[in-house]
């Protein structure tokens, strides 16, 4: 299996070193950007698996080159921060990063989070349906796509694994805690927000109106339960 390649955008010149030869520890490969700009030209000549993403950057913040980031790739990311504050950490989940990291942090828990969003993004269902319909809704469980009308939605990694595991549990209630645990295998701070703003974004792609769900209902203090009509 190849090696998966990273990219860590981080003006930390010492830290990137360190994590270049921390993470080459564990079989992956690490590029380094000190300015986001340069970063950004990177991911424009060479394919990457996952980005490493400093929200305090010159000239251009994490969240900015998150934002470009998300304009044309569902790349998964993780973000990194000194302030920690959850306002932030919001932020950052509002634009589509798969993760947060706050600073100082062990490099194994890096690590433990690379390898989560990694599998997560690599992990194929065996011995079941590999697309399943829900009226103009398509999810395609082998290729981890989803189509809504015949059209791809660009989905990142996070919200397509939240979309996948609410569609394989039609009108039942999940809670966050429960839909935390399947998606992360770690504890993700008990920040329960984190899922309503992946929810918001999940909806928002699907052309979802809350008020009148066709796919995702709001169970008010339970959780969420998704509604879409399976086809037979």
């Amino acid at each position: 299996m190849a090696k998966a390649r990273l990219l860590i955008i981080d003006d930390d010149v010492q830290l990137g070193k360190r994590l270049k030869r921390y993470l080459g520890q564990f079989d992956y490969d690490a590029d380094t950007a000190i300015h986001p700009v340069e970063g950004l030209k990177l991911l424009e000549r060479y394919s990457f698996d996952l980005i490493i993403l400093d929200v305090m950057l010159p000239e251009i913040d994490g969240f900015e080159v998150l934002r470009r980031v998300r304009q044309s790739m569902t790349i998964p990311v993780i973000m990194l921060t000194a302030r920690g504050e959850v306002s932030d950490r919001i932020v950052g989940l509002e634009l589509g990063a798969d993760d947060y990291l706050p600073k100082p942090f062990e490099p194994r828990e890096l690590v433990a989070r690379i390898q989560t969003v990694l599998r997560r993004g690599n992990k194929i269902e065996s011995g079941a349906a590999t697309v399943r319909r829900f009226g103009p809704l398509e999810i395609d469980t082998a290729a981890q796509i989803a189509r809504l009308e015949g059209k791809d939605i660009q989905l990142t990694h996070l919200e397509y694994e939240l979309l996948k595991i609410l569609s394989a549990h039609p009108y039942r209630v999940i809670d966050r805690d429960a839909l935390l645990d399947d998606m992360r295998g770690l504890e993700w701070d008990a920040f329960n927000r984190s899922i309503d703003v992946a929810v918001s974004r999940l909806r928002q792609k699907l052309c979802d109106d809350p008020k009148e769900p066709r796919f995702i209902k709001t169970v008010r203090g339970s959780g969420y339960m998704f509604i879409g009509e399976n086809d037979v």
